[in-house]
């Protein structure tokens, strides 16, 4: 295998097409990319649910979105894209995706002659010239996307996600800090939601409820709750507590959450996509799992912590929950607990690795 030589380079495809999540947690991968290639054309291609993050993105000179796993048009759009790579004639290709869908694809280009010349990805093996050491999909995406960069000589030093809003949202969440007296550490933020059809994944609005009360009565000033549309009712609920409750839902942009969170002292949510995007500010947080494995789920970034139960059923990945002692995971995970915790994460005691009292590990 040669040795990549970099400086020689100049036009790259970075290949991302989901899911959410792992499209934020590989732009961190990207911003080392772009670090290591700074003389270099960078393409990114995605889908067009998430082409919108990368709207403003200094990094990229082309953004494209191509949905070859479209029903109705998925050959026509993967003809489309072959022709894309081909007329694109790029020296390098770094393929981030976990599946063989993409693979697949650019073995088409190979057998045709008409590949890009240097071609790395996650599975390894055919087409691709460079192997990263990792490539067991059981773990974490970060480390798997790591080592595709590391097998062709690309520095990973970034650690958290790096996005770029649009320029004028600045401003806008400027005056919606002083709007309702957000003022720097004076507030912690909640994630108390889910995608409703992972109802599991769900810590309990009644359980948020009262960790907020708990965290104002500690002497938070502020509690600020944040979510989708999947979680109005849930929000709302919470709001219902006094003024000091700061009900965001459906005022935000995603990339309007990472500079809501970069002022809070702390974040508390679930394994959600909106957690992806909190931890781009790189605040402490918390993420809360139970049916998901956060070895594999978690948001990166060095002062992102998850916590799970100590129990036979965790990681079960199910809708609905087979325990006797229904959604015993979430509930073993208190809210006094949890409250007497945020102290040492602010204060980066809570860390993982670490097996916690009342059967609880963080990871």
């Amino acid at each position: 295998m040669n040795a990549v030589q970099l400086d020689r380079i100049r036009r790259v495809l970075v290949i991302k097409w989901s899911a959410l999540g792992d499209v934020v947690t590989a732009s961190a991968l990207m911003e080392d990319i772009a670090q290591a290639l700074p003389h270099a054309e960078i393409h990114l291609n995605t889908q067009p649910n998430c082409a919108g993050l990368f709207a403003h993105d200094p990094r990229f000179s082309e953004v494209w979105a191509i949905d070859v796993r479209s029903k109705k048009r998925r050959w026509a759009n993967s003809l489309a894209w072959l022709k894309k790579v081909r007329a694109g004639h790029y020296d390098l290709v770094v393929d981030l995706q976990r599946s063989d869908h993409s693979r697949f694809l650019l073995t088409l280009l190979w057998l045709v002659g008409s590949a890009p010349r240097i071609r790395v990805g996650n599975r390894g093996g055919l087409p691709y010239t460079h192997q990263p050491v990792l490539r067991d999909p059981r773990s974490h995406a970060f480390p798997m996307m790591q080592s595709v960069l590391q097998a062709i000589g690309i520095p990973t030093r970034t650690l958290h996600p790096v996005l770029y809003p649009a320029p004028d949202r600045a401003l806008f969440i400027e005056q919606l800090r002083r709007e309702h007296d957000l003022n720097e550490n004076d507030y912690v933020v909640l994630l108390p939601g889910a995608a409703a059809a992972h109802p599991l994944k769900r810590w309990g609005t009644q359980r948020f409820a009262e960790l907020a009360q708990r965290l104002h009565q500690q002497g938070m000033e502020k509690v600020v709750l944040i979510g989708g549309a999947d979680e109005v009712d849930v929000c709302a609920e919470i709001a219902t507590l006094g003024e000091w409750v700061v009900n965001l839902n459906g005022k935000l942009q995603l990339l309007d959450i990472a500079p809501l969170c970069a002022g809070a002292a702390a974040i508390v949510g679930n394994d959600t996509g909106t957690a992806h995007f909190a931890s781009i500010a790189d605040r402490p947080l918390l993420v809360l799992c139970g049916p998901t494995d956060p070895r594999r789920v978690k948001p990166i970034g060095p002062r992102v912590v998850a916590i799970q139960a100590v129990l036979p059923c965790i990681s079960c990945y199910a809708k609905t929950c087979s325990n006797p002692d229904t959604h015993a995971c979430m509930k073993m995970i208190t809210p006094e607990w949890l409250a007497a915790q945020l102290p040492n994460l602010i204060a980066g005691d809570l860390r993982a690795g670490q097996d916690l009292p009342g059967s609880l590990r963080s990871f």
